[in-house]
């Protein structure tokens, strides 16, 4: 089997995730074991490329070596952009001299793929903008607000925007690492891969390991009145006019500050407060469902079944019986 030499470049930012520059390297070089297994030729060519030849990594506990420096680094294949760690703001900033090596890897024909939060990094350089992009579901709020011309799909395990990738949170990248693998070196590899790291192929979606605490970084304390409010009073009959009527405002321009500064609608922030203690009800695992619908104010339990999927990625009995504590 003959497959054409990919040149990948994981990037070593600043304040990055150790294990997300490990574990790709650790992927890309198992496939080239496979390959050299049934006697072919190695798939991946992987550096390590950083700002400085040494980087130290969490808290200066841990240094990685890079292969060089991206003023040695020719054209790439694939970038690999790692997750970063801290404040993302700040993160950000410290690796600035990223954005333009990763655009111009891009200008010259590479496909980038961000790990996690990642993707504030990538989402930096303007890539992004346009596009679908994942990131870990608890930085969604903070990314949509630093990056709104980018599609966030936080819900998502994977995107893929011609040739720009970004994954969901913490070890999604691995599902992502998987789909890069079966594009590049095929299906066999791909789930030799699968197999090898015990991971499943098909997870779709970060939804269920999703924990909803509203979007609350606004400065509009009406409507972060009527969030609290809705909050401690999920189990009333919340219409959008008493809700409206609570925040001194008209219904039209309540309806459209919620949206702006929750990026929900009235109805969908209700529907997903009532899910998110329908879930801590059933990790509990000591009431039905049955029980669970009605203490969340559903009393029809298709209608309580179809919003719960929506916004827990699974069936309530699903989700109790993976994610109940006893």
């Amino acid at each position: 089997m003959f497959i054409p030499m990919k040149k990948v470049i994981i990037i070593i930012p600043e304040t990055a995730v150790p294990a997300s520059i490990v574990d790709p390297q650790y992927m890309f070089f198992a496939v080239n074991n496979f390959f050299a297994e049934a006697g072919a030729q190695p798939c991946f060519d992987v550096q390590l490329v950083g700002l400085a030849k040494e980087v130290k990594l969490n808290f200066d506990t841990v240094s990685i070596r890079a292969n060089c420096t991206i003023n040695q680094v020719k054209q790439a294949d694939l970038v690999i952009v790692p997750a970063l760690s801290g404040d993302m703001k700040i993160a950000v900033a410290r690796n600035k001299a990223f954005v333009s090596f990763l655009r111009e890897q891009r200008e010259g024909g590479a496909e980038i793929a961000s790990l996690c939060v990642g993707a504030f990094l990538l989402a930096s350089t303007g890539l992004l903008d346009g596009k679908q992009c994942s990131t870990h579901w608890l930085f969604a709020n903070q990314f949509a607000s630093m990056f709104p011309r980018v599609q966030l799909a936080a819900d998502k395990i994977i995107t893929d925007q011609g040739g720009i990738y970004t994954s969901g949170g913490a070890t999604s990248y691995w599902n992502l690492l998987l789909y890069l693998v079966e594009k590049y070196a095929g299906r066999e590899m791909a789930l030799k891969a699968a197999k090898f790291f015990l991971l499943d192929m098909h997870k779709s979606t970060q939804l269920p390991f999703t924990i909803f605490r509203g979007q609350k970084e606004h400065n509009d304390t009406e409507i972060l009145l009527v969030q609290n409010y809705i909050e401690d009073h999920f189990m009333e009959n919340l219409t959008i006019d008493f809700l409206a009527n609570k925040a001194k405002l008209g219904r039209r321009t309540f309806e459209r500050r919620f949206k702006k500064a929750t990026t929900n609608t009235i109805v969908e922030y209700v529907q997903r407060v009532k899910v998110e203690v329908a879930k801590q009800a059933l990790e509990k695992g000591k009431k039905t469902i049955n029980e669970v619908m009605g203490e969340v104010g559903y009393g029809d339990i298709k209608a309580f079944r179809n919003v719960f999927k929506k916004y827990a990625g699974m069936s309530p009995n699903e989700y109790k019986n993976k994610f109940k504590v006893v």
